[in-house]
């Protein structure tokens, strides 16, 4: 496997090309490389070299070479290099979606420590684990995707049965907030949409999801954000056409979701080759 020589001071990010609901990433990062932050997908990945120190449910977890790291949507982490020699890792981020699409509107796996040694994680990750360069296979992927879903649900030994809510009400929410990602949508609007109580439509999201239905279109503006800024927009445009109030309001969500301001975002992704 040919992989950059990692060089002092020098922190990079790959990405593979993005398919709806997974992104891939590898990286290598000296000293502090995140902030606080939460996303509303499942982070799982694989540390290659060095030590990644990250904080994680009031606790500091340490990931070394071959272990695996499991994060549950919207949980708040950060990220660092334990070691002076810095670190190298791979990351899944799945959108929990793609989850119930294999587990049926059972509850979301929990893990509590963020970092495992169990082989089943081990192996149910080896395919999306594989360097970015790798394109995955549409039914590759949907096969690994099947297996890290009976897996997480296996380790985390979540139960068979489905938990109290309407799974068809979420799964209606998701699909409405997906339609209409590039404005504000009203609780009025969603309870319309799904025939469900913003209450109870709320419980529901989250059981399903992971997040609250207004986190998740946030999170899908900036994803068009990202998009938009690799592909050359400004900070001023992509703010208007997603949605928010000003760059400073949109800044401020994406430091809150990915541990970095846009201008070192687009300093650390878009200045290198994919692949």
């Amino acid at each position: 496997m040919n992989r950059p020589a990692p060089r002092a001071g020098h922190d990079w990010l790959k990405r593979a090309d993005p398919i709806d609901g997974l992104e891939r990433i590898e990286a290598w990062f000296h000293g502090k490389a995140y902030a606080m932050h939460r996303h509303d997908t499942y982070a799982i990945g694989r540390t290659l070299a060095g030590v990644q120190s990250f904080s994680y449910r009031r606790s500091q977890r340490n990931s070394l070479p071959g272990n695996t790291m499991v994060l549950h949507p919207d949980e708040a982490h950060d990220g660092q290099a334990g070691t002076d020699e810095g670190f190298q890792y791979r990351m899944i981020y799945v959108a929990p979606a793609l989850l119930q699409d294999v587990l049926g509107g059972r509850a979301l796996p929990f893990l509590e420590g963020g970092v495992t040694t169990d082989p089943r994680l081990a192996a149910a990750t080896a395919t999306l684990l594989q360097h970015v360069g790798h394109t995955l296979e549409p039914l590759e992927q949907s096969d690994a995707l099947a297996e890290l879903a009976q897996a997480l649900a296996a380790v985390a030994g979540t139960p068979a049965q489905r938990p109290k809510g309407d799974y068809l009400a979420a799964r209606r929410a998701r699909d409405y907030l997906l339609a209409h990602r590039a404005r504000v949508v009203t609780l009025d609007e969603l309870e319309v949409a799904t025939g469900r109580d913003r209450w109870s439509l709320s419980h529901d999201f989250r059981t399903f999801y992971g997040t609250s239905p207004y986190r998740y279109l946030t999170m899908r503006r900036l994803d068009v954000v990202r998009r938009m800024l690799l592909a050359g927009s400004s900070l001023v445009h992509a703010a208007v056409a997603t949605g928010f109030a000003d760059q400073s309001h949109m800044t401020r969500h994406f430091t809150k979701t990915f541990g970095l301001t846009p201008g070192r975002w687009l300093q650390i992704a878009g200045g290198v080759q994919r692949g």
